[in-house]
Formats: C-alpha cells, structure tokens, sequence
C-alpha cells in the first residue's frame, strides 16, 4: 500500500510538472504571439502540440503564425484539424484563412466550400456573388511576360516604386545588424530602402538611400513625385530614435515623408493622420498628386486593412481620410495600393477572389468613381502565394510585382511587359425596336440617343426600315436611352451600372394629338383601364375617377375635341331596367366632367343597356361576377 502510494504521488508529482511546464511552453508562445513574434511561438506551439495538449486557442494560434508567415502549406492541416475538432468555436475568419491555404494548393472545389461558409457566417453576400470568379481569372491570365528582377538578393526584396529612371525598392540584404535588430515576426532582419537605375549600365548597382530616411526598424512601400524631390514612405511607428509601441505592446506603421537637399534625404516628416493605435502604410500618389492612396485599419474600415485616400492640398496640409468603399474593400485584407497614369488602381488583397494569399486587382478609380467592378489580373502575376506590390508604366507597358513563389528565397521582384490590356471598361451592347404604342406599327427613322447623368449626350443611331435600333454604351456608369420621333412624345429608360450582359429596350411612342377619327375610342388611344361600375349603380367608382381624370386632360390638351360617352350594363336585370341604368350611368359619367370644368357642349351621354355584350354572358347564360362586370362598362368616342 506504501508502495502504491508512492507511485501515485510521484506519478502526479510528475504530471503536475509537466502540466507546469507545457503551462510556461503556452505561455513564452503567446507572449510572442502577441507580439507578432510567430517564428519562435510557431517552435514552441509545434512542441506543445507533439505532447499531445491541444486546444482550440493553440491550433488557432499555431495556424495563424504559419497563415501570417504565409506558410499555406503548413497552415491547412492545422486549420483543417481546428475546424475539424472544434468547429463550434470558429469564427468566420478561420473558415476565410481555411479557405485561402486552400486556394494556394490549388484545391479550388474545397476552397469554395469554406469561403461560403465564410460569407454566411460573417453576414457578408456581395451583390456580385453570382460572378463565374474562376472564367474571369482564367479570361484574364496570360497578359503579361514576367522574368525575376536582376538585382534581387538572396534576402528579401520586394516594394518597387518609380523613381527617376530607375526603382526604389525595400530589402533586408544588410546583414550587417543581423545579431541585434532580426525581426522575430519571420525572423528576416529589419528591412531598408534601396535605389538601382534600372535602365543604366554604367550604374547596375544597388545602394541605399543616403540620410535619414533608413533606421534600425523596418522601412518599406515608398511613392516619389515626379520631380523626385519628395518621397512618401512606411516606417515602424519611429520618434526620436525609438520606436514607439500601443497600449497592447504593438509597434504599428506610420506614413512618412522625405524631401532631398542636395542629393541627401532630410526633413522627415510624420503626417497627421498617422497614429499611436491603428496603422497607416503603403503610400501611393495620383497621377496629378493631389491625392495620396494607403493602406490602414483605422477606424472605418471595413475588414483587416481598407484602402483610403487622402487630398493633398495646395498648402502642404492634407484632407480627411476617405475609405474607398465595400466595391474594393473586404471584411478581409486590401493593401499596397498603385495608381497608373490613366487612374487604374492597382492592389493587393485576400478577401476579393483569387488564387490563394494576396493576388494582385485592378478597378478604374477616375472622376471620385469607386464602384466599378474589381478584376484579377490573372496568372502569371499572380500565383497560389503572395502577390503584391504591383506598379506599371503604361506608356512603356513595363512594370514590377514582388511575390512570395519562390519559397527557397522568399519574396522576390519580378518584372513584366504587358503584351494584352486588361479590359477595365465596361461594353454593354444595347438593342431594340421602337413603335407606336396604339397601333404597334415600327417606327422607321426615330432616333435614339445615349445621355450620361451629367445630361449630355454621347451617342445616337436611326432606326432602320424595321425599327430596330442598336447601341453601346459604358455600362461602368448610369445611362438615360432615349428615343424620339416628330409627332411622338419622347420615350425614355434609365439604366443604371451594371454587368456587361446584352439588353433589350423597346419603346411604345405616345401621339403629342389625338388623331383618331370619328368613332375611334379615347381610352384606347389613351391606354385607359376600363371604367366599371358596381350592379346597379351608377355612380363613379374612385378607381374610375382615376381613369376619366386622364379622359379630362386629354380634353383640357385638345380644346376641339367631341366626346361621346357610351355605357353599358350586364344582362342580369329586365332590359328596360338596364337601358335606363346604362343611361343614367353615361349620365353620370359626363355630370362628372362638367363638374371638373369640361364645357357640357363638348360632351354627349347615351346608355345602351345589354344591348353591347363583350362577352356571351346574355339573358339565361351561368356566368361568374367577374364575367358579367366586364359588361359594365363606358367607353369615349371620338365625335
């Protein structure tokens, strides 16, 4: 009995340790977690994992420091186990990151799922859900022929911008601070700007950017004017010579900018709408630079990170912060943004459809228009893994992108020559007959034009022999189709943005006069409802006031117009009965008019009892109530 006693408290001395130490093992991995430390959490989660302790939180954990390291590969079997295991405590984020380790495998059908379960859980459907997102890729690919960036190093590089005649880019290739400034998020080190004139031989080197502008934190993702004197630039939030971290112990990103005297970068300055609790990254300038575009999680936005802009004012100081809307920002992850010559954005982004991580987009963003519709810009350029950073030239159709591929090296600029534009413009073809809305008969001759929301017109065609007409017209924006004909009433449909689908749109044309001759019916010119009364009544419905209000007008519009009002009874009743109640229904009728300031000149009444039937409900035939009100009923005829 000693003996088993013994054993049992040595047994749970020892599982208590352990139990204590895989306590402090979760603990040293948070710790770095939180401090988006994951390379040396992803070791210590892995070896708590191999003792066989998991928990929703590790796994999750563990997933996100391979998923943020875009480790996909290594990710998947840890997120597959989470939402295996532990589904009820997933949230729609982990079904999102599931969904784009998959992608990156190219498990597409499987991606699917779990991005749906996605967008249900978070509550988000998009109006362009429907869209057939991998035929668009596929439409969109092959438009570009990349090679690898000759001054890549073996180190990461990656965030081209223009500058001159050559490229900026940002690299941790100086080794020289590897024992004291490593960034343990990926265990790379600290990250600097660098120069290279990409066009000159007798300058193929790489060197970093004189002054200020490099310290011993991360600096990346940097936007030039064209004069090159000022450049915009992301840095660890940095005052003073130290870096500066929120209350939840996060250095986060800041936008600065630089201008150079004498061939020396100097005079950095913070812009103010950075700050010390949410980050502000990834600068990008309009082509007239008036506008700086960014990346931020700054309250507002939409997901993990939104693209915004911000007006440049004449003065130097700058506007308010304008998030650029759910057309191009997701709950997810938009970032690095480029804006070309002819106002194409350019970004990165997880949470529109792609190929798996960050793939590269492209959307027109001219005349303050944020609503036109996001594309992929396709394969070669993008890729299951990271792709971003992407700039273009568009008089020289050249460009660069850095991407994450090469899983050896890390991430690596490529660069590219577009040899087939991408469609951002959106074709809409348009097409018709026009007519006469009475007799139906085509209208040969009749125009029809295209007039934009600012009412000026920009285009037009003829109908031909048949009355067809055919257009096409910019469907990225709202459009009025108008057709018109001497002696017909302009006819007029608004279409607002839309896909790119074919649509039909016929007009009936009304008459500007009455043409009909003696004994033509007005409410069929006019297209009126038929005016009924209840049995044996004779007095105006409010359904038929409506109608005979229309008969007045067409009375006021014409002053030499006649009218005869015809009524009729159904042939329940004696006939003697129903020829005085179809009289004192017509009665009714004109008494009506001339109450509404119809001269009593211009009109006649006369009853025809049953004598009328539009139907075979007579004397001694079953039919319903419905059968017989169709009997009850006037007409106007033209005198």
């Amino acid at each position: 009995m000693v003996k088993k006693i013994l054993v049992l408290s040595t047994l749970f001395l020892m599982i208590l340790q352990s139990g204590l130490a895989q306590e402090k093992l979760n603990k040293r991995a948070d710790q770095n977690y939180e401090e988006y430390s994951f390379s040396p959490a992803i070791d210590i989660y892995k070896k708590v994992l191999d003792r066989d302790y998991v928990s929703a939180d590790l796994l999750q954990k563990l997933g996100n420091s391979y998923y943020f390291n875009a480790n996909y590969e290594a990710a998947a079997p840890v997120y597959k186990r989470l939402i295996a295991e532990y589904e009820k405590e997933v949230t729609a984020a982990y079904y999102f990151r599931y969904a784009q380790t998959l992608r990156s495998l190219g498990e597409y059908d499987e991606a699917d799922v779990f991005m749906t379960k996605f967008r249900t859980s978070a509550g988000y459907d998009k109006k362009d859900s429907k869209r057939n997102y991998r035929k668009e890729i596929k439409e969109n690919s092959n438009r570009y022929e990349i090679e690898l960036f000759p001054y890549n190093s073996k180190y990461s590089d990656f965030a081209p911008s223009f500058y001159k005649e050559g490229l900026i880019f940002s690299s941790d290739r100086d080794t020289g601070n590897l024992a004291r400034y490593r960034h343990t998020w990926n265990s790379k080190d600290f990250l600097d700007l660098y120069k290279v004139n990409v066009d000159s031989s007798s300058a193929d080197f790489v060197t970093k950017l004189e002054g200020e502008m490099n310290t011993r934190l991360h600096e990346s993702t940097s936007a030039a004017t064209k004069d090159g004197n000022t450049i915009y630039f992301t840095r660890n939030n940095y005052k003073d010579k130290k870096y500066v971290k929120d209350e939840d112990g996060f250095i986060r990103l800041k936008i600065f900018k630089a201008t150079q005297e004498n061939g020396i970068w100097t005079t950095i300055e913070d812009l103010p709408f950075n700050n010390d609790t949410y980050s502000v990254a990834h600068p990008a300038l309009s082509p007239d630079e008036k506008y700086l575009y960014f990346a931020s999680d700054m309250p507002g936005s939409l997901g993990e990170s939104d693209i915004f802009r911000v007006a440049i004012n004449a003065d130097g100081t700058y506007g308010t912060p304008q998030n650029l809307g759910d057309n191009i920002n997701t709950p997810n992850r938009e970032t690095f943004p480029f804006v070309t010559s002819e106002n194409v954005l350019y970004f990165s982004s997880n949470g529109h459809y792609g190929l798996g991580g960050l793939d590269v987009f492209a959307t027109k963003v001219g005349f303050n228009n944020f609503d036109i519709p996001v594309l992929n810009v396709g394969e070669p350029v993008n890729s299951k893994q990271d792709d971003f950073t992407f700039i273009f030239d568009e008089k020289s159709l050249k460009g660069y992108f850095a991407s994450s591929r090469d899983a050896e090296t890390g991430d690596n600029i490529y660069s590219f020559i577009e040899t087939k534009p991408l469609n951002l413009d959106c074709i809409q073809q348009i097409s018709g007959t026009v007519r006469d809305k009475i007799s139906n008969e085509v209208l040969a001759g009749a125009t029809v034009k295209l007039i934009n929301e600012n009412n000026e017109e920009i285009g037009n065609t003829i109908t031909d022999t048949n009355g067809d007409y055919e257009l096409i017209l910019d469907c990225n924006q709202g459009n009025f189709v108008r057709a018109t004909i001497q002696g017909y009433i302009p006819s007029e449909e608004y279409l607002p943005k839309s896909n790119n689908k074919p649509k039909i749109i016929d007009f009936y044309m009304e008459r500007e006069t009455v043409t009909g001759g003696g004994g033509d019916d007005l409410a069929k010119l006019l297209q009126l409802s038929t005016i009924y009364f209840d049995l044996n009544k004779f007095n105006i419905r409010p359904d038929a006031e409506l109608e005979i209000q229309k008969v007045i007008a067409a009375m006021e519009k014409y002053p030499s117009l006649r009218i005869q009002v015809n009524s009729y009874t159904d042939s329940r009743g004696n006939d003697a009965y129903n020829l005085w109640l179809s009289k004192q229904r017509a009665a009714s009728t004109v008494a009506y008019m001339i109450s509404k300031g119809i001269n009593k000149d211009r009109l006649v009444g006369e009853g025809y009892g049953e004598t009328r039937l539009v139907n075979g409900c007579s004397n001694g035939v079953r039919c319903s109530k419905e059968e017989h009100q169709l009997n009850r009923r006037s007409e106007f005829i033209i005198l």
